[in-house]
């Protein structure tokens, strides 16, 4: 009875608490160190807390890393704390490449795109580095994204690009190891002309925009990669989007790409996109 009691503590009390509350409440007992630290926990505790009306914006900047509370979509004034990187690493060398539950894919630059896997809240990362990325390394060419597989394994995918030849290639955590995909056909994006974006997931799938300023300028491609056959494919822009210049940003709304555009043309403008029935729709 005494170890029900502590079960129950676990999924209905701890599982609602925020991450930092977490982490001491491991000092406990023995019992509730390796419960709060197993993956089963982590993994139902961030999908928990995702759906949470307060969320977080992490700010790289120049020299230090912010983060900020959002609460019911509005940012909280006075809420701004600076954190240390991981590693202590200068913000200055650190690039994201990708976000997931409470999750940061960066890459420190300094040590040749080194991997880090890491969660801001619990000041808690992860090294990925292996032989792989101690060599062919180009500066601010490579992204990724992570997701979940069926059986609950983090993933992470990490693209790069060096003399024009793109490598895509998959972490699982729980094996700690990497494999390389083979299916990348999308080797047509590889020049130095076109730069790959930070990656979103939704619905499965990681998408990337792909843009080149140069021949011809503004030339843009969305690409797709199938969390579950590991398929590259690509997707066309909104018709809205032949308009110059203009910035665009993924969304996942209830599990729906979305991207939201703003250009200019005689004004400026903002428009929502919803990736629907493989067609653009206006939100």
């Amino acid at each position: 009875m005494e170890k029900l009691g502590s079960e129950l503590i676990v999924d209905e009390i701890f599982m609602r608490l925020p991450a930092k509350a977490i982490g001491r409440f491991k000092c406990l007992s023995k019992f509730f160190r390796d419960e709060l630290s197993n993956n089963n926990f982590e993994i139902t505790h961030s999908r928990r807390i995702i759906t949470s009306l307060q969320k977080k914006l992490l700010s790289l900047k120049d020299n230090t890393i912010v983060v900020d509370n959002i609460v019911g979509g509005n940012l909280q004034a006075d809420t701004s704390k600076t954190i240390i990187s991981p590693s202590n690493v200068h913000p200055s060398y650190l690039r994201v490449l990708a976000s997931f539950r409470g999750l940061i894919l960066i890459c420190n630059e300094r040590m040749f795109c080194e991997l880090i896997l890491w969660n801001p809240t619990t000041r808690r990362y992860k090294i990925l580095a292996d032989d792989y990325f101690d060599r062919n390394f180009e500066r601010n060419a490579s992204t990724g994204g992570m997701y979940f597989d069926d059986s609950n394994d983090l993933k992470v995918l990490h693209i790069k690009r060096y003399r024009n030849v793109l490598t895509a290639r998959v972490y699982s955590r729980r094996r700690e190891s990497w494999r390389k995909i083979n299916s990348c056909n999308v080797s047509n994006y590889a020049s130095t002309y076109y730069s790959w974006s930070p990656a979103i997931y939704s619905g499965r799938i990681i998408y990337f925009m792909v843009s080149n300023y140069w021949f011809p300028p503004g030339e843009r491609h969305m690409v797709a990669f199938d969390v579950v056959s590991e398929n590259f494919s690509t997707i066309p822009f909104p018709e809205a989007l032949d308009l110059n210049p203009w910035q665009g940003h993924f969304l996942s709304i209830e599990m729906k790409l979305h991207v939201i555009v703003v250009g200019r043309s005689k004004n400026l403008y903002a428009d929502l996109f919803k990736f629907e029935d493989d067609a653009w729709v206006k939100a």
